[in-house]
């Protein structure tokens, strides 16, 4: 069998498309299927299997801070609270105080608008300054909880 030694492409030099003929064939981006990265997932997929296994996923893991939802009342609300603590009957009093955890009712925090009139102990993560100082100014307790997360 006789060995052809000259290159295919060199045949297919023909006058003017090289054999691809003469409306565009082989010329624009719809011989390469779109344009960048366009049919990855689609008709390229065998492509990218073959040669680029890693092209789609992720790799690694990128830790977050997870944030403690804040959620916090006024002593106004807590004035209201404790009013209906009160008139339902179901307060536990210490040393003449009622007891309020606001750290059971999803409450992390309180601040000092408005004003308490009763004298209260107040379980809570975190207090304002002026909170403090209203409850204290009445008779009361702010005992704050540490925030485990």
């Amino acid at each position: 069998m006789v060995v052809r030694r000259e290159k295919k492409s060199r045949k297919m030099h023909g006058y003017r498309n090289r054999g691809w003929g003469n409306v565009g064939q082989h010329r624009k981006s719809g011989s390469r299927g779109g344009r960048g990265a366009a049919g990855m997932h689609k008709h390229k997929w065998t492509w990218v299997v073959k040669y680029f296994r890693e092209w789609f996923g992720k790799e690694g893991f990128v830790p977050r801070k997870t944030a403690i939802e804040e959620s916090s009342i006024n002593l106004t609300q807590l004035n209201e609270i404790i009013a209906k603590i009160l008139q339902s009957g179901s307060a536990t009093v210490e040393e003449g105080k009622v007891v309020v955890n606001l750290a059971t009712m999803g409450i992390n925090k309180l601040l000092g608008e408005g004003v308490v009139e009763y004298p209260v102990k107040v379980l809570v993560h975190k207090c304002s300054k002026k909170a403090k100082e209203k409850i204290e100014k009445m008779g009361g307790i702010v005992q704050l909880l540490s925030l485990s997360t």
